[in-house]
């Protein structure tokens, strides 16, 4: 074997860098809890894009969607690191009308597109994001949907991440998140829906019919106790997967595809949810359809390494027992 063979790189289809700084400092609170330590971070910080961005480069990633709710210079500063470090970056520019912290918030609708179209016309690639059916009342998610769909830009939403999440908007509209969005025209192939945790069957009948995504991003998912996302009745549906890092908790996409295969397994109760080429393309592929990526750099892998020394098939080994050590730099 060669000591080293080239793959697609990785798409990280949801990340927030800010949030890697939160790695270790809150554990032992639920999720709203550490929802509040990432509040009183996002008040003040200025993140370290570049270093965030290095790190995941050297790990496999060659693509990112960052999932960006702390405002234009912040998203400006996003795009000048991702091209410093030869990341393909897709400035998700979140919409957020209420709830959260005032940094986050736009008056309205109107004020948030003239931000989004701002960033557009310097060149840099962006798509719609509705933070959350929590933070985007019917009204808006109507407005971004249609705007999405006419400017064939990706759309990207948290929903159905927390039961708590699906009870207040069950209170305030009578739907699901899920079939709040579906009922404002928020979903369709463009569409990628983030985490869909705790989606029941008729939300995921919802996605297949539309043609939506679900990023799964298992090791923030499992730090922040959200759930399993159901990923064998995804796949019966035939509804596509991507990955992402989100809270950067932990950087490495052989790890997020791992976990993501061993969540299939554990439910199914066999091993061969998955293939190989799937989960190499869920990691890839899918990732850059989300983010509307035609093109990002390939990474090469040191099959020299120790991870991959003495195997007879070096991809089953990297999606079975690698981590991001085997990129080589």
């Amino acid at each position: 074997m060669a000591d080293v063979f080239q793959l697609p790189g990785f798409v990280n289809a949801h990340s927030h860098a800010f949030q890697r700084a939160l790695r270790g400092r809150v554990e032992g609170a639920d999720f709203w809890g550490w929802r509040e330590t990432m509040l009183e971070l996002a008040a003040n910080v200025r993140t370290p894009y570049r270093a965030v961005f290095e790190e995941m480069r050297s790990c496999g990633y060659t693509g990112v969607g960052e999932f960006h709710y702390l405002g234009l210079d912040e998203a400006r500063a996003a795009a000048v690191a991702a091209d410093e470090t030869g990341v393909e970056l897709v400035v998700l520019y979140v919409a957020y009308a209420r709830g959260g912290i005032e940094r986050f918030r736009q008056p309205s609708v109107a004020a948030y597109l003239r931000e989004l179209e701002e960033l557009r016309s310097s060149g840099i690639r962006v798509g719609v994001a509705p933070h959350s059916v929590r933070a985007c009342p019917r009204e808006w998610l109507e407005q971004l949907g249609r705007y999405a769909a006419a400017e064939r830009l990706p759309l990207h939403v948290h929903a159905d991440e927390q039961p708590r999440e699906i009870e207040e908007c069950l209170a305030e509209h009578g739907l699901r998140p899920i079939e709040l969005l579906a009922d404002c025209g928020c979903l369709g192939p463009h569409t990628t829906v983030v985490h869909a945790t705790h989606a029941d069957g008729r939300e995921l009948d919802l996605l297949a019919q539309a043609g939506t995504r679900v990023c799964a991003c298992p090791t923030t998912e499992a730090n922040l106790g959200d759930g399993f996302l159901p990923v064998e009745r995804l796949l019966h549906r035939g509804v596509g997967l991507c990955i992402g890092s989100d809270s950067n908790v932990r950087i490495d996409p052989f790890e997020e595809l791992r976990e993501l295969d061993g969540i299939a397994r554990r439910q199914a109760g066999r091993r061969d949810v998955f293939s190989v080429d799937a989960l190499l393309s869920i990691g890839s592929d899918e990732g850059a359809a989300a983010l509307g990526l035609e093109r990002w750099p390939a990474i090469e892998i040191d099959a020299s390494h120790p991870q991959l020394r003495g195997v007879e098939e070096p991809l089953c080994a990297l999606v079975a027992s690698c981590s991001a050590d085997v990129v080589a730099q």
